[in-house]
């Protein structure tokens, strides 16, 4: 709930979205979304920097605009940042990217859908149309988890387009991440029959088992790492390890390998370095590992002599929205230098 009522609220702009590019994917997804864009109390959007907020597995950026118990959502934080003079008026975007997989990598696959190019061109020309914000030099994009991995991938990629971006505790070092995973997701599977099967209960319901969206969510990561081309197998997931004795398969891991950002990162310093801020943070005790790679690729970063941040924080993987206090002014602040 709101915990500030002296300060003047922001306005949220709500708008559907039809995209041309999003229905080309293998679970049935909509390419119809909903964005919602905030904008500073006594600004309507125009000369602003757009930041994007992508989200973490099981989320839309919507979610993040909702009302939140004994804490702040996203809009109200930037109020109070916004009132108090520690981050400079911005416009924010929240798009809705969710999937039937539960959630988001934000990168191309055939199965999931091709995000990375509708988050640069579609969804931005809509956003920076309507808002007049945002601009070539003027763009952030932040996340925590999958999509603090959103937002490192994209610094990466599509360095072009974004000029700066906050990592929160994004998936990286994939042996330490995900390969614990697969045990379970082989029981799921053997338990229910098959992938299909699986998914299919789990989307029936009335609810599931909490580790469950585990499961799924290795699936999620096979579907958009290592899509099977083949249409007859469902969603295209395939795991990168033998079904029966959990052994790696060397040329399906590697597929996910390449893109792991602790592997790819030497084949993108020159886009990392042209960027006007990065910035990178996870918590010391993340309960997925996720420490150990962002250690590993912030002493990459450090040898190459890339300009970015990076912080540990004694905490989990869990309930670390407070960082964007940190994380958010620098980002506006870097795009508007």
């Amino acid at each position: 709930m709101r915990a500030r009522l002296d300060i003047p609220a922001g306005k949220l702009h709500r708008f559907s979205h039809r995209s041309e590019i999003l229905g080309h994917n293998r679970l049935g997804d909509t390419a119809t979304r909903e964005i919602i864009v905030y904008t500073p109390h006594g600004h309507d959007g125009s000369g602003l920097p757009l930041l994007v907020d992508i989200v973490g597995y099981t989320s839309g950026g919507p979610a993040h605009a909702n009302w939140k118990n004994f804490g702040e959502n996203v809009p109200e934080r930037l109020d109070r940042l916004i009132h108090d003079g520690s981050l400079p008026p911005v416009a924010v975007a929240f798009p809705d990217c969710f999937t039937r997989l539960g959630g988001n990598q934000y990168i191309d696959s055939q199965v999931m859908g091709p995000w990375a190019t509708w988050l640069t061109t579609e969804m931005l020309e809509d956003v920076e149309g309507r808002f007049k914000c945002g601009g070539k030099g003027r763009r952030g994009i932040f996340g925590k988890s999958s999509g603090g991995y959103g937002a490192l991938i994209h610094a990466m990629k599509h360095a072009d387009v974004w000029s700066a971006a906050a990592c929160h505790s994004g998936d990286m070092a994939f042996e330490l991440c995900y390969l614990p995973e697969m045990p379970s997701a082989l029981r799921a599977i053997a338990k229910a029959g098959s992938i299909e099967a699986f998914v299919k209960d789990f989307e029936k319901g009335p609810k599931f088992p909490g580790g469950a969206l585990h499961d799924l969510m290795t699936f999620a990561m096979a579907a958009t790492y290592d899509p099977d081309p083949d249409p007859e197998v469902f969603c295209g997931i395939r795991l990168p390890v033998d079904a029966r004795t959990c052994e790696v398969l060397e040329e399906r891991w590697n597929a996910w390998l390449e893109w792991d950002p602790v592997r790819i990162a030497d084949h993108h310093i020159g886009a990392l370095k042209s960027l006007k801020g990065l910035w990178i943070d996870c918590g010391d005790v993340d309960q997925y590992n996720l420490v150990y790679g962002a250690r590993r690729l912030q002493r990459k970063l450090e040898a190459a002599g890339v300009d970015h941040v990076y912080q540990e924080f004694p905490d989990t993987h869990s309930s670390i929205d407070y960082r964007l206090d940190e994380s958010l002014p620098f980002l506006a602040n870097r795009l508007l230098s």
